[in-house]
């Protein structure tokens, strides 16, 4: 792991706002969140994945703001006969940088395989995206102790041919996802640093993910394999996301 406070890696602050905001809503959030994050620190970087609907809408309405946009997902090929799909170049056309693959919802109720995400992820660093790959435990796994094992699968099969230095790796136990539980900063920090040691590379990005919000942000960017945070809900309300982006990592006493 990496020695304690030693952030070489510039931390991605990312929000998912799932299936949520239309256009206005878009563009209202926009409108308020933007001077909200106009003194953000060099060490940093804010990415919005709204749906896909709000891509173009938002894109407008933050555009030099130094607020980069994400697809939730995104196919493995450029063009065919996959109905409600999106693909890498209609992302691209309207200036997205980031996509979401693997997360939990997909894998749960669209029966995503790894194989298939590895597909995505591929596919997105071969178009010029950066991929976001999701991993994380149920809570019968954790229960079972089966939580490095999934997780270890999921980075091993997930990231097959994937370059480790243009990915990012989202670190979210599924039972701490819109439920209100917080896996505590230093379990989370424990397999950050493991999920770095299975990518095999120190400067690969590792967020955390799993009802992040303003109360808990500061302490989970104090740990040293934490890089970031994919946050859900708490992205969705512009003065909570820029408190979340503008943390301040705790000064020792």
């Amino acid at each position: 792991m990496s020695p304690p406070g030693d952030h070489v890696r510039k931390a991605v602050i990312a929000g998912n706002w799932k299936m949520h905001m239309t256009c206005a809503q878009a563009r209202a959030f926009a409108a308020s969140f933007r001077p909200l994050i106009a003194d953000l620190p060099d060490d940093r970087e804010v990415v919005l994945a709204p749906p896909f609907t709000a891509i173009p809408t938002l894109c407008r309405h933050l555009a030099g703001a130094g607020v980069a946009i994400a697809g939730q997902n995104v196919h493995w090929e450029e063009s065919g006969a996959y109905t409600g799909m999106i693909s890498a170049p209609m992302l691209l056309e309207h200036g997205v940088t980031h996509a979401i693959v693997g997360h939990s919802e997909p894998r749960k109720y669209f029966s995503e395989t790894d194989e298939q995400i590895n597909l995505r992820a591929r596919t997105a660093q071969k178009t010029g995206l950066i991929p976001i790959l999701c991993v994380g435990e149920s809570d019968d796994q954790r229960e079972a102790r089966e939580t490095e094992r999934v997780i270890h699968r999921q980075v091993e099969q997930g990231l097959e041919g994937v370059d480790p230095l243009r990915l990012i790796v989202a670190y979210e136990p599924i039972w701490a996802i819109g439920t209100g539980k917080t896996c505590a900063a230093e379990e989370a920090n424990r397999i950050c640093g493991l999920i770095r040691g299975w990518v095999g590379h120190p400067e690969v990005v590792v967020q955390y993910g799993g009802s992040v919000n303003p109360a808990t942000i500061d302490m989970l960017m104090a740990q040293s394999d934490i890089d970031g945070v994919l946050v859900g809900g708490a992205s969705l309300d512009p003065v909570s996301f820029a408190r979340i982006a503008n943390y301040q990592v705790p000064v020792p006493a």
